[in-house]
């Protein structure tokens, strides 16, 4: 199959032979005939799938065709980066069509809000925004989304795990009932059956399964108590030449305290989480991308939300607790073809959710030896608990 055989407009076509897009990938496959259809979809289907593409690409195909003079598509996304991909990406189809889009997220100075303001009113096609700084302009009163033909959610699983479940039925209150309603998420939990039913009206639904990591990926992984890490860590970087890196932690606490402790052992490091402005956040992302900064520390946010090749190693200093995750996670190393490395610590405490993510993979990690100044490290037994004491952490000197 070739996109020829969706029948897009020839226009679009000539978009997309320009970025060399020919064959669909799975999820394009199945999701664009539904979309073309204007039947509602829940589609599970995680990040580097192509699934941008699945929806975009109908929409914009349904928009050159339509007679409409007002705003067309909402797409809501969880994270700023995330929305400003897609907008990226909705640019790019459009390339050689008369097709608007703008993105619209929260952080930046009163100039912003008034760009974004002025867009909405003036009634661009596609708006990509995040929930909170969506419903802040709707509030003004100015914004009217009464004539929305499509609404999208992506990464709608991400979206519950921060907490915009009440944000996204208070957005879904200002559309019209008759309207195309297509939901993404990367993975089905209850609560996102839940949202679906309150929200999609007789939906098709599709579900590809999650592709495994990368075969230019090597995974490792260390078992270590909590206050080897930062030593250990250490080591690892005097042992090779990284360039750059980062590193995924459980919390936002920890990733902030991570870029002091890393800093303390000479490691070129700074953490990116919620607390930052927006214009720090972009900073900070073009100082990685030119290589300026050599470590980025972040939350599982940022697993999703970052576009960057050329990352040699990702280090997950926690286990993450859904084995999808690390997917997406390591998923940030060996891009386009590359090859990269993904290591991750294990201490007593994650070792379920590390035997969890084996299962997933269908791949035993291979596990590592700490350098012997380390002292001892748990034994890896996830199928049962422990009951000895806690092992003390007693490193040897050199």
């Amino acid at each position: 199959m070739t996109f020829d055989d969706f029948q897009f407009d020839y226009d679009l076509m000539d978009g997309l032979d320009a970025m060399g897009f020919n064959k669909p990938t799975p999820i394009q496959e199945l999701a664009i005939p539904v979309i073309l259809a204007h039947k509602d979809l829940i589609a599970c289907a995680q990040t580097g799938t192509g699934k941008t593409a699945a929806y975009v690409l109908p929409i914009i195909d349904k928009i050159i065709s339509s007679n409409h003079s007002h705003l067309n598509t909402l797409i809501l996304a969880p994270t700023r980066e995330l929305a400003v991909q897609i907008d990226q990406q909705v640019q790019g189809f459009s390339y050689y069509v008369p097709v608007s889009s703008i993105a619209i997220y929260g952080g930046g100075d009163g100039a912003i809000w008034d760009q974004q303001k002025k867009a909405l009113k003036a009634g661009a096609d596609i708006i990509i925004a995040t929930p909170g700084r969506l419903i802040s302009q709707l509030a003004s009163g100015d914004i009217k989304l009464d004539k929305l033909e499509h609404f999208i959610l992506d990464e709608a699983d991400r979206m519950l795990d921060m907490g915009f479940y009440d944000d996204i039925l208070k957005i879904i209150s200002y559309l019209p009932k008759n309207r195309q309603t297509i939901l993404f998420s990367a993975t089905m939990p209850p609560k996102i059956r839940t949202l679906a039913s309150k929200i999609l009206d007789k939906p098709e639904e599709i579900s590809i399964a999650i592709s495994k990591p990368a075969e230019g990926i090597l995974q490792q992984a260390y078992l270590t108590y909590d206050a080897q890490k930062i030593p250990l860590l250490s080591e690892i970087f005097k042992a090779n030449s990284y360039q750059s890196v980062i590193i995924f932690a459980g919390t936002k606490e920890r990733v902030k305290s991570l870029q002091f402790e890393l800093k303390r052992i000479g490691l070129k490091a700074k953490s990116f989480h919620s607390d930052l402005e927006q214009k720090e956040r972009e900073d900070l992302m073009n100082e990685f991308r030119s290589r300026k900064l050599q470590v980025l520390i972040g939350t599982d946010i940022l697993s999703r939300g970052i576009d960057v090749d050329g990352i040699d190693l990702v280090v997950n200093f926690d286990v993450p607790p859904d084995p999808e995750d690390y997917v997406h996670r390591i998923g940030r190393t060996a891009r386009a073809e590359s090859k990269g490395t993904a290591i991750t610590f294990i201490n007593e405490k994650d070792q379920r959710r590390f035997h969890a993510i084996e299962a997933l993979i269908e791949k035993e990690v291979p596990k590592l030896s700490l350098p012997i100044f380390l002292g001892g490290a748990p034994v890896y037994a996830p199928n049962t608990r422990r009951s000895e004491p806690k092992q003390r952490f007693k490193p040897r000197r050199k």
